[in-house]
């Protein structure tokens, strides 16, 4: 690998500097902000240059806060931009509430002139909701990704780290910018560069579009065990038309009998209160990050009356799902 030095001689990289422009929505992700915008700075140190500049802007032009509750000095309000530019929209917590009127104006007008733009963490949101996403390749954070595919059906959701698609890319959230802005820096400037910045992360383990943003069922339950992985990820891909369990028993080959005690040994539940469980858990992120209402959450997690559903949601979560959402729409007003 050639040392910063010969990569920052190479005639073929002197390009004027390229000007990306982070606009950071309310209660953003630092973490996806901060790799992004460090990506940059070590590109810049390593081809001892500048060939990357940025500029934080955001609705109101004076600043902004994060998830954190850290605040950050903007450099300006949504200003026009070139085409040019590079537009990176930082989303995090509450999406839905900081994707505002004047954001989504902003961002269909500045859409048209060409430019790569894209979002980062939950920001697929905002671009979803200004149409910028229908019939292209996107992805969101996982705990996202639910109330998204019930709202833009036009927009071919994955489960990736990162999506570039045509002049749009999106981020799963967390160190997943790291592995966009490579790929970016690699596309600029070539892969030696990008593999200098990661590198300086110290980051070993590179990422691509193939790669999925969440652990493997293994990993996630604790337990290798095959049969017990291939029956919960057909589960978590049938929530609005649940499985019987003879018929996730037989379709790995065992017994109900044997499933239920398979459950039991490595779980500690039942395979039906398992199931039920994944189905609530995807009813609370449609009702706290969609405006469906109750009785539409109920059949889209495979709930078959409404009463059914609140009686099993009280059961877990010691509310009704009509309390879960007012008690939600109360602290996004606060």
């Amino acid at each position: 690998m050639p040392s910063p030095r010969q990569v920052a001689k190479d005639p073929a990289v002197a390009t004027a500097p390229r000007r990306f422009v982070f606009v950071l929505l309310d209660n953003f992700t630092l973490l996806s902000f901060a790799s992004a915008l460090e990506s940059l700075r070590i590109a810049n140190r390593m081809l001892e240059r500048t060939a990357y500049t940025w500029m934080l802007v955001g609705e109101g032009g004076t600043r902004m806060r994060c998830s954190a509750g850290t605040e950050f000095q903007l450099d300006g309000d949504l200003i026009e931009l070139t085409r040019d530019d590079v537009v990176v929209v930082c989303g995090g917590v509450d999406v839905q509430k900081s994707t505002t009127k004047k954001v989504i104006s902003w961002l269909r007008r500045e859409a048209r002139k060409g430019m790569l733009l894209g979002g980062l963490c939950t920001a697929s949101y905002a671009l979803a909701k200004a149409g910028l996403l229908d019939g292209k390749r996107a992805t969101i954070h996982w705990e996202n990704q639910d109330s998204f595919a019930e709202e833009f059906e036009e927009v071919e959701l994955t489960k990736s780290v990162f999506v570039i698609d045509g002049n749009r890319f999106s981020t799963a959230g967390g160190t997943s910018s790291i592995d966009l802005m490579l790929k970016l820096i690699a596309n600029d400037h070539g892969e030696d560069v990008a593999n200098l910045v990661a590198d300086q992360f110290i980051y070993s383990s590179i990422r691509t579009d193939q790669d999925t943003q969440r652990l493997s069922v293994p990993t996630r339950i604790g337990v290798r065990h095959p049969k017990l992985s291939r029956v919960i990820q057909m589960m978590e891909s049938h929530i609005e038309e649940p499985i019987s369990p003879s018929i996730l028993a037989r379709d790995v080959g065992m017994s109900t009998r044997q499933l239920e005690r398979l459950f039991r040994r490595y779980l500690a539940r039942s395979p039906k209160r398992y199931y039920m469980e994944l189905r609530l858990q995807k009813a609370r992120n449609l009702l706290m990050q969609t405006d469906m209402s109750v009785i539409n959450v109920a059949l889209a997690c495979g709930f078959a009356s409404p009463s059914h559903f609140s009686k099993c949601y009280r059961a877990h979560y010691d509310t009704t799902p009509y309390r879960e959402r007012g008690s939600h729409a109360t602290r996004l007003s606060i």
